[in-house]
C-alpha cells in the first residue's frame, strides 16, 4: 500500500516537475520532451477555428510569432503588419496605359483584364488579355473588310481610328446638308448643278446640261469653244467666224490642191461653229503646212494683199486647230514650214516661262501671257510658232517703215507668225522676246518689225517692236503685241557709184603702169640705189601686187575657196603696203632729225616689210577662217576688218608724228639753206615736201575709216580717188620730182633716140652714174 502511494507521489512531483519546465518556454514556443522548447506555428489553425489573418491576407509564421501580408492585387490600409491590420483591392487600372493603346482596361477583385476598344481588335484573337501578354489592338477598316459598301450607293466609305465616315461622291448630297455620315441613316442623291446656281456654270454663250453626279456644257449654235462638250470655265464659248477663210479661197482658186485644203479647213470652222463632230488636230494641221508648202513653191504670194490674207489665215487656222491637238503639244516640219505648238489644259491659270523655237527663230513667252486675263481664262492655252522657209523672198514690202537718206531695207530673217490662245494680244502687258538667226551673217543696222496688213493691204511697221541686242549671227527682238514678224536689215546706196566705179577702174590701171615704171627705176637704175630706193622699190612691189589682184579678183565670190585666198592675198600685201610705208618715215625720221649715217640691214627691212605682215595674216586666219571673203566682195568681213585697219591706223599714227617732226624740221633747214628766198618760195617748197611725204606715206587711207559710216559720200570720193591714184603719185613724187631720176631717164630716152651717139651716151652716164653716185649716199637731207 506504502508502494503504491509511493510511486503516485512520484508520478505527482514528475508531473510538477514538467510543468514547471514547460511554463519556462518563451511565448510562441512550446515544449516537446525530449525536444525542449521549439517554435509554434500560429498560421496552422484546425478546422472549424478562426484564422490569425483577415481573409485577404496571408499568415506567414516566424520564429516565435507570425505576420500576416495581404494577398496580391490587395494593399494594405495602415502601415503595421499586425493582424489587426485591413487590406483593400488594388485598381490596376490607374496605371498609365498599362493595357496598350487603343484598349480598356477592367479592374477586378485582386486582377484586372484587357479589351480592345470598338473598332479594333487583338493581334492574337483573344478578347481579354493582361498588358504584359504581348498583345496589341488594330484597327478594324469597316470600308475594305465588307462585302458590299457599308454606305450605299453614291457614296464613299472613309476608314477612320476605330470607325469610318460616308461622304458622298462628287455630285451628290445629304437632303440634311450634313458633309458626312455613318451607317444607313442617310441617302446621297444627285445635285443639279444646272438649277441650283444662281448663274449659269457653263458661262455665256453655253447650254448647262445635268447628268448623275456631274454636268456638261454645250456651246449655243454659232459659238464654240473648241471642243464639243465642257465643265465649269475651263472653256469659253466665242463666236465662230469662218469668213477669214474666203480671202484664202479666192487666192488659191488656181492652186487646186491648196484650194482643197483650205475648203476642207472652212468647212471643218462650219462644223465646230455647229458643234459637230470635226477631223483630229493632228491632220488639220498637217493640212494647213501642206497648204503652204504648195502655194509656196507655186509663188502665189506675188502682192502684199496675198501676203496678208494667208498670215491672217494662218492665225485663224492655228487657233482653230490647237484645242484639238493633245497635251503638251507637237513639232511638225514640211518642205517650206516648221511649228512648234504647246497646248495646256486644266482648270488652274499655266503660270511661268515657256520656250517654243524653230531653226531660225525662237520666242520666249508666259503662260499668263498667253492664256490671257484670269477672268476670262477658258481652262484651254495654246501657243505657237510657225516658220515660213521661203516667204520673205515674197514679202518685201517697206512702206511702214521711215528711210533715211540713201537707205533701203532688206530681210535678214526668216518670217514667223507667233499665235496664243488669247484673243486680246494688241497690246500685251509683258512683252514677249523674239530671237532671229540672220540668214547673212552682218554687222549692219538691223530692225525688228511686224506684218501690219492695216497699211497699204500690208507692210512691215515696227510700231511696238524694238531691239534687245544684236550682233552679226542673231537679233534679240521685243514686242508688245503679237502678229507675224521678221528681222530687215538696213542697207545704204552709195550715190554716184557709176561715178566712183569709173575712177577706180581708170585710176587704178593708171597707178598698175606707174607702179610698175618705179619698179623699172628703182631695181635697175644703180646710181640712185640706196636704203630708202630700196624701201621704194618693196613698197611699190607691194602696192602693185596688190593693185593686181583687186582689179583681178576682187569681184569673183562664185568660188568661196578661191574667194577667201584672194581676200588673204589682198590683207597680207596691202599691210606689207603699209609696213614699208612705215620703214619709210622711220628712214626719213633718221635722215632729217637723228642725221644718222648707218642704214637698216636688209634683213631687217625684210623681217619689217614682209614678216609682220605674215604673222598679222597667220593669226588672223587661224582665228576667224570664214572672216576672208563676202558675199559680194574678195576682202575682210566686218568681223575681221580690224585686223587691218588695226595695223594700219596704228601705223598711220606713227608716220603722221613722223610727218609733224619731219616737216618742222624741213622748213628749218629751207631757212637756213636759202635765205635769200621769198616767203611764197619757201611755202611752195613746203608744202611740196608736205604733200609728197604725205602720199607716200599713205595718210590718204585715212579717209578709208570713215567708210563703216551711212551717208559719207565726200569721203567716199576722197578715198577713192587716192587711194586708185596712189601709184602715179608716188611716180609723180619719187621720179619725176627727183632730179637725179630725171637726168637718169633723159639719158636713156636719149640713148633710145640717138643711138649713133652711144659712145658719147656711155661716157655721159659713166660720168653721170660717177656724179651721181657720189651724191646717193645719205647724208641726213631728203632728195625732194
Amino acid at each position: 500500500m506504502v508502494g503504491r502511494w509511493n510511486l503516485l507521489i512520484l508520478a505527482l512531483c514528475l508531473s510538477l516537475m514538467v510543468l514547471s519546465l514547460a511554463s519556462d518556454c518563451p511565448n510562441g514556443f512550446v515544449y516537446k520532451r525530449k525536444q525542449g522548447c521549439i517554435d509554434y506555428d500560429e498560421c496552422e489553425v484546425d478546422k472549424g477555428d478562426t484564422p490569425p489573418c483577415q481573409k485577404d491576407m496571408d499568415c506567414i509564421n516566424t520564429n516565435g510569432s507570425f505576420i500576416c501580408k495581404c494577398k496580391d492585387g490587395f494593399q494594405s490600409q495602415t502601415e503595421s503588419s499586425s493582424a489587426g491590420q485591413t487590406c483593400r483591392d488594388i485598381n490596376e487600372c490607374d496605371v498609365d496605359n498599362i493595357c496598350g493603346a487603343n484598349t480598356i482596361c477592367n479592374n477586378k477583385i485582386s486582377s484586372y483584364s484587357c479589351t480592345c476598344r470598338d473598332g479594333f481588335i487583338s493581334s492574337t484573337g483573344v478578347k481579354e488579355f493582361h498588358g504584359n501578354d504581348n498583345v496589341t489592338c488594330t484597327d478594324i477598316d469597316e470600308c475594305g473588310d465588307k462585302e458590299e459598301n457599308v454606305c450605299g450607293q453614291n457614296v464613299k466609305c472613309i476608314n477612320t481610328p476605330g470607325h469610318y465616315r460616308c461622304v458622298c461622291n462628287l455630285g451628290f448630297g445629304l437632303k440634311s446638308g450634313k458633309s458626312n455620315f455613318t451607317g444607313n441613316q442617310e441617302q446621297c442623291e444627285d445635285i443639279d448643278e444646272c438649277r441650283d446656281k444662281e448663274e449659269n456654270v457653263c458661262g455665256q454663250n453655253a447650254k448647262c446640261i445635268n447628268t448623275p453626279g456631274h454636268y456638261r456644257c454645250v456651246c449655243n449654235p454659232g459659238f464654240g469653244s473648241g471642243k464639243s462638250n465642257f465643265t465649269g470655265n475651263q472653256e469659253q464659248c466665242e463666236v465662230i467666224k469662218c469668213d477669214g477663210f474666203e480671202d484664202m479661197l479666192t487666192l488659191t482658186e488656181k492652186f487646186p490642191v491648196s484650194h482643197d485644203v483650205m475648203t476642207q479647213l472652212k468647212k471643218s470652222c462650219l462644223r465646230l461653229k455647229q458643234n459637230q463632230t470635226v477631223l483630229k488636230g493632228e491632220d488639220l494641221l498637217e493640212r494647213l503646212l501642206f497648204m503652204i508648202d504648195d502655194l509656196s513653191s507655186c509663188g502665189a504670194f506675188s502682192s502684199n494683199r496675198k501676203v496678208s490674207t494667208l498670215l491672217n489665215v494662218v492665225e485663224i487656222a492655228l487657233r482653230l486647230i490647237g484645242p484639238f491637238i493633245k497635251t503638251p503639244g507637237t513639232k511638225k516640219r514640211s518642205k517650206f514650214t516648221e511649228v512648234d505648238l504647246r497646248v495646256h489644259m486644266g482648270a488652274h491659270l499655266p503660270q511661268g516661262p515657256v520656250n517654243i523655237s524653230s531653226k531660225h527663230a525662237k520666242a520666249d513667252i508666259q503662260w499668263e501671257t498667253a492664256a490671257g486675263h484670269p477672268s476670262y481664262y477658258p481652262g484651254f492655252t495654246m501657243l505657237s510658232l510657225l516658220t515660213y522657209e521661203i516667204l520673205e523672198k515674197s514679202a518685201g514690202y517697206f512702206s511702214g517703215m521711215k528711210l533715211l537718206n540713201n537707205q533701203s531695207f532688206e530681210i535678214n530673217s526668216k518670217v514667223v507668225t507667233v499665235t496664243v490662245s488669247n484673243r486680246n494680244t494688241s497690246h500685251l502687258e509683258e512683252p514677249i522676246n523674239l530671237t532671229f538667226y540672220h540668214l547673212k551673217e552682218s554687222n549692219r543696222t538691223h530692225k525688228c518689225v511686224f506684218w501690219d496688213s492695216s497699211v497699204d493691204e500690208g507692210t512691215w511697221s515696227d510700231r511696238g517692236c524694238s531691239e534687245v541686242t544684236s550682233n552679226p549671227k542673231y537679233t534679240v527682238c521685243s514686242c508688245n503685241h503679237l502678229s507675224s514678224f521678221a528681222v530687215l536689215m538696213a542697207t545704204y546706196k552709195i550715190a554716184n557709184k557709176f561715178e566712183l566705179q569709173l575712177i577706180t577702174w581708170v585710176g587704178l590701171p593708171l597707178s598698175l603702169v606707174c607702179l610698175f615704171i618705179c619698179i623699172l627705176t628703182f631695181s635697175l637704175i644703180r646710181s640712185i640705189k640706196s636704203p630708202r630706193t630700196t624701201i621704194h622699190l618693196h613698197l611699190c612691189i607691194s602696192l602693185f601686187i596688190a593693185t593686181f589682184i583687186f582689179l583681178v579678183g576682187i569681184s569673183h565670190t562664185e568660188n568661196q575657196t578661191g574667194c577667201a585666198v584672194v581676200a588673204g592675198l589682198l590683207h597680207f600685201f596691202f599691210m606689207a603696203a603699209f609696213c614699208w610705208m612705215c620703214l619709210e618715215g622711220i628712214q626719213l625720221f633718221r635722215m632729217v632729225v637723228l642725221v644718222f649715217n648707218t642704214n637698216f640691214k636688209t634683213l631687217y627691212m625684210m623681217a619689217g616689210g614682209y614678216g609682220v605682215p605674215a604673222v598679222i595674216v597667220t593669226i588672223s586666219a587661224i582665228t576667224n577662217a570664214k572672216g576672208y571673203g563676202t558675199e559680194r566682195y574678195c576682202w575682210l568681213n566686218l568681223e575681221l576688218i580690224w585686223s587691218f585697219f588695226g595695223p594700219v591706223c596704228f601705223i598711220i599714227i606713227i608716220n603722221i608724228f613722223f610727218f609733224l617732226i619731219t616737216a618742222w624740221k624741213l622748213a628749218q633747214k629751207f631757212s637756213s639753206l636759202n635765205p635769200d628766198l621769198d616767203s611764197c618760195q619757201k611755202i611752195k617748197a613746203f608744202i611740196i615736201t608736205a604733200v609728197a611725204q604725205l602720199c607716200v606715206l599713205g595718210i590718204t587711207w585715212i579717209f578709208g575709216c570713215f567708210q563703216f559710216k551711212e551717208d559719207t559720200i565726200v569721203m567716199s570720193y576722197f578715198f577713192t580717188i587716192f587711194a586708185s591714184l596712189q601709184g602715179v603719185m608716188l611716180f609723180v613724187m619719187h621720179c619725176l620730182f627727183s632730179k637725179q631720176v630725171r637726168e637718169e631717164y633723159g639719158i636713156i630716152l636719149s640713148r633710145i633716140c640717138a643711138p649713133k651717139k652711144k659712145r658719147y651716151s656711155e661716157f655721159g652716164y659713166s660720168n653721170s652714174s660717177k656724179a651721181h653716185g657720189s651724191k646717193s649716199t645719205d647724208t641726213g637731207e631728203s632728195r625732194i
